[in-house]
């Protein structure tokens, strides 16, 4: 380390702490936040890769450092809700090709459908991806809730026409795991009065829940059936028929106006412990400690009782490249009666 100008070897066994792990919550989305209001699309997406996924953004097209927040699709197992057939020239059959995408991801061999509520399958679905830049590590699960608008909730008998979606996280302490790692089900319900309105078992909601929710790769896969019969989302699925599936999940979206997340990430930190005794670093470098010309303190009370202001620890390797710089909030005196010890913590 340095202090002042001056150098001092650490002890590794008194002077440093390794491997100290500490859990981190914050807001997932641009600038730290934890709530999106507003959603917006690029429109020239509609005609390029808009018949797979639409990127959604916080800001509109006027803000030149806008980011995507998170993506959205729709898959259906047998290409329906968009154009092209098995063995045709013709029509990429997008929701097939998303629909096996995400099967190849998440779901074992040999099995071609999600299942929700343990029993419920179905042919397709709406997906929500977060950005890996938003999420990090992953995403903190009974952390987050999800608004759709809709417009038939005959399936939740005493609520209105928003859809308030979160995971049953509270529900378990032993959650699914799966190919793409822990599995919780998506289920009615809200946040706002802590982690305690995650208790609510999939099965005791319709059709065995909403969808699936996937922490540690930021995916949200929601039964399509249970969305149309509940939202009213006019699901497409005509062969080779361009349904605009994808936009109409976006208008549920932008329409239920919040969704709220927050990352959760695991930080380890080394803690170096920066001594200094009551008889080292009492004097400066700095030309304003001595006069120039005869080299006496430039303030007389320090003669046999110097004085000095610890501002910035560095922190150096063996070869005394500077590796770290810390800055004290405020100058921290030393003199022969005064020792300080300052605590360095660097994370990784």
């Amino acid at each position: 380390m340095a202090l002042s100008g001056a150098y001092k070897a650490f002890n590794d066994d008194n002077d440093i702490v390794k491997n100290i792990k500490s859990v981190i919550s914050s807001g997932i989305w641009s600038t730290g936040a934890n709530t999106l209001t507003a959603f917006y699309t690029q429109s020239a997406q509609s005609s390029s890769t808009g018949k797979y996924f639409y990127d959604v953004y916080k800001t509109d097209h006027t803000d030149t450092e806008r980011e995507v927040q998170f993506s959205i699709t729709y898959g259906h197992i047998h290409g329906s809700g968009s154009l092209g057939t098995a063995g045709a020239a013709t029509g990429n059959r997008a929701s097939a090709a998303i629909h096996a995408q995400f099967v190849n991801l998440l779901l074992g061999p040999n099995v071609e459908k999600f299942t929700y509520g343990g029993d419920v399958t179905s042919k397709h679905f709406y997906a929500l991806s977060l950005r890996r830049a938003r999420m990090r590590e992953k995403v903190d699960p009974g952390n987050w809730e999800l608004h759709l608008s809709g417009s038939d909730v005959a399936l939740l008998p005493g609520t209105d026409s928003l859809i308030k979606l979160i995971d049953d996280s509270g529900a378990t302490t032993n959650p699914t795991t799966g190919v793409g790692g822990r599995v919780f089900n998506v289920v009615s319900g809200s946040i706002s009065t802590g982690t305690a309105a995650t208790n609510l078992a999939a099965a005791s909601q319709p059709g065995g829940g909403y969808g699936l929710f996937y922490p540690d790769l930021g995916l949200i896969v929601l039964n399509a059936d249970i969305l149309h019969a509940s939202g009213g989302i006019a699901t497409v699925t005509g062969s080779n028929t361009e349904g605009g599936n994808v936009s109409k999940f976006f208008s549920m979206i932008e329409g239920g106006g919040k969704f709220q997340a927050r990352r959760e990430e695991r930080i380890s930190s080394t803690h170096y412990f920066c001594r200094a005794g009551n008889k080292e670093f009492n004097f400066s470098n700095n030309p304003t400690f001595f006069t120039g010309s005869t080299g006496e303190f430039t303030q007389p009370t320090y003669f046999k009782d110097p004085k000095s202001y610890i501002t910035t620890v560095g922190l150096y390797n063996d070869s005394n490249e500077l590796l770290a710089v810390a800055k004290l909030s405020k100058p921290v005196l030393k003199s022969f009666s005064r020792e300080a010890l300052i605590k360095v913590k660097l994370d990784f």
